[in-house]
């Protein structure tokens, strides 16, 4: 049986508001909805990086299970309310946010005292509730990372004694499903429709999780396409000790990697996402063959020969 050339559509919106998204991909071939339907919302549930408090210390407070006086949580519960506000980390070392207060007060996510790589979505979160002449003083430390890590992987060396380790949601997604159904493509019926719903936490939208997450699949895709390069085995030709050093030498290059070769970093990652992982890998490809890859044109090719030449090699076919 065969399928008429027809190509996906790209995602269209359904509708969007607030921190939710749903989203629809047309045209898909039998059976490829719940493929790839299936595959984002793996990838949008474990790969998309969020950032989360990792640690917390409290002034006077030397574990979880305390109270504090004149304040009406427990520290249990100030630890609850602050994994509940949403962080935006611009960058990817740990940071430190303050929060002091003293008096009678509603504490809430606005009264930290934030560096300027951290930025809160929800500050009207609640921290805690203080009265008559308490005082609430503490530091936290937010991170950046992806999925759930419960705190015995965070605190993988010994904590200072005070501080308190927190299990991490870095997530910034809360739900993520999706649903196929037939749709009419030529003559036939049973082409899919994806249609997906996405809700974040504020901290992206749910488009840019759509977005990254398929620029994630791409870029894996891309890295196991082909099998892995072998250098080509040189030949003895001659006995004399001369000839033997030339082809040694000629060897060694061609098992040069591509790392190697001084290319610039897109040529490098273009070259590598082909799966051609030495000089003796590019040796075995035309110019033309080159230029059907993703960012190499011209300029791109005579930088490459450029740095074969460096090692007394060149492309197939010059």
């Amino acid at each position: 049986m065969e399928y008429h050339i027809t190509l996906p559509s790209k995602p269209r919106i359904v509708s969007e508001e607030d921190m939710q998204g749903v989203y629809e991909i047309d045209s898909l071939y039998p059976g490829y909805g719940h493929t790839l339907g299936n595959s984002l919302r793996r990838i949008i549930l474990s790969s998309l990086q969020g950032a989360s408090v990792t640690q917390v210390k409290i002034e006077g407070v030397p574990h979880e299970f305390a109270t504090i006086d004149g304040v009406r949580e427990t520290v249990m519960e100030i630890l609850l309310n602050l994994k509940r506000v949403h962080f935006v980390l611009h960058g990817d070392e740990p940071q430190t946010i303050s929060l002091k207060v003293k008096g009678a007060s509603q504490v809430t996510a606005k009264d930290f005292k934030l560096p300027t790589q951290v930025e809160i979505k929800n500050l009207d979160q609640h921290i805690a509730e203080l009265s008559g002449k308490a005082e609430l003083e503490l530091e936290a430390t937010i991170e950046r990372g992806l999925g759930y890590v419960p705190r015995e992987v965070l605190a993988n060396e010994k904590v200072d004694i005070g501080t308190i380790a927190l299990d991490a949601t870095f997530t910034p997604i809360r739900r993520v499903n999706y649903e196929v159904e037939n749709m009419r493509v030529g003559d036939r019926t049973d082409f899919n429709r994806l249609r997906i719903l996405i809700e974040t936490n504020g901290t992206m939208t749910p488009r840019e999780a759509l977005e990254k997450s398929i620029e994630i699949m791409i870029h894996q895709l891309k890295a196991v396409i082909g099998f892995q390069e072998e250098a080509a085995p040189v030949a003895h030709i001659d006995s004399s000790s001369s000839v033997k050093a030339v082809k040694e030498t000629d060897s060694s290059a061609a098992k040069t990697k591509i790392a190697d070769l001084n290319l610039s970093t897109r040529i490098t990652t273009a070259l590598e996402e082909a799966g051609i992982k030495s000089a003796a890998g590019l040796t075995r490809k035309t110019a033309s063959a080159l230029k059907e890859l993703d960012g190499i044109g011209d300029k791109a090719i005579g930088e490459i020969s450029s740095a074969l030449a460096g090692f007394g090699l060149t492309l197939k076919g010059e």
